[in-house]
């Protein structure tokens, strides 16, 4: 049997990362009642983060964009481990909550999150398409500019 969203990473090149561990006293994914929930992810790769700072000073939006869709492959991720590793079994993406660290002047936390949002159509058209909230705090988790949480329907 063909796994369609693997193939479908492969296609747009996309490598699932290795997990990290929580941060704090929390689960990274759990499954109740045909729902799916990641807890925040932030923009990791190998352990660290990568995109640290705020938005409207030490990085641009096209920066922040970057960081949204490392926090989404990282949901993917993390949906992947939760779901063992059969992402077809993902039914559609309900919501994705998009927190943004950046000053009080910065107001294109939409833009910011839209990287998140973007790859997520791009993964699964149009189960991809989802409600989100996008909103700007004063910091984030180990200085993280973004942190993204989801909520999938899942079979």
């Amino acid at each position: 049997m063909t796994n369609d969203i693997t193939a479908r990473l492969e296609e747009l090149g996309i490598t699932l990362p290795q997990l990290s561990a929580p941060l704090a006293n929390y689960v990274p994914n759990l499954i109740s009642d045909g729902n799916l929930y990641i807890s925040g992810q932030l923009p990791m790769a190998d352990g660290a983060v990568t995109y640290a700072g705020r938005l409207g000073a030490e990085l641009d939006v096209e920066a922040g964009q970057a960081a949204a869709r490392l926090c989404a492959v990282n949901i993917l991720a993390q949906a992947s481990a939760a779901l063992d590793g059969d992402l077809d079994r993902i039914k559609r993406l309900v919501r994705l909550g998009g927190f943004v660290a950046a000053t009080a002047e910065f107001s294109d936390h939409p833009k910011v999150i839209n990287g998140a949002s973007d790859l997520m159509v791009e993964v699964f058209g149009k189960a991809g398409r989802h409600t989100r909230i996008a909103a700007g705090c004063a910091s984030l988790p180990l200085g993280a500019a973004v942190e993204i949480d989801a909520l999938f329907e899942v079979g």
